[in-house]
């Protein structure tokens, strides 16, 4: 390759990068209500909708899911799976759809929705991604790990709800 040829694949690729995080920034946010999730490491909730209302709680867990309830500008009011609800700037929100798992047993994750075999079970309070939801079962993925489990045992997604 000539290095005029060179420097025109250069600038191209480099072109492509910039325009990835605008085409990723561009997709928006369904209108709340929405469930969704905590897309930062490190999230602050706070008090009201602005920098200077005080944090009322620091998350260090991503991907836990959260009820997106309004929108207020750049901020969101949202509601964790204990119910506790308060203000998040929404960069620090996902629309990737996780779940937690409640109760006070593990729940049971089985080969497929209502099969007999159980895969792996998951101890209250973990955290796994959902999707292909249906009839009260959902896929959750944790890490690698999945199976399918009854939506009643899961915060963040809706007994009825469909997902691809």
């Amino acid at each position: 390759m000539n290095r005029g040829n060179f420097s025109i694949a250069a600038a191209a690729a480099g072109l492509a990068l910039l325009a990835a995080p605008v085409a990723e920034a561009a997709t928006e946010q369904p209108k709340p209500p929405f469930l969704g999730s905590i897309a930062a490491s490190r999230a602050r909730m706070r008090t009201g909708p602005g920098r200077n209302f005080p944090a009322s709680w620091i998350y260090v867990r991503a991907d836990l899911p959260v009820r997106v309830l309004e929108a207020f500008k750049e901020w969101r009011r949202v509601e964790d799976p204990d119910g506790t609800q308060g203000w998040m700037l929404n960069a620090l929100i996902s629309t990737r759809r996780t779940a937690i798992v409640r109760g006070t047993e593990p729940a049971e994750l089985r080969d497929r929705p209502g099969g007999p075999t159980i895969v792996w079970r998951a101890q209250p309070g973990v955290v796994g991604r959902v999707s292909r939801c249906g009839n009260g079962w959902c896929r959750f993925d944790v890490k690698g790990q999945a199976g399918f489990v009854q939506t009643d045992r899961l915060w963040g997604v809706q007994p009825d709800e469909r997902l691809p």
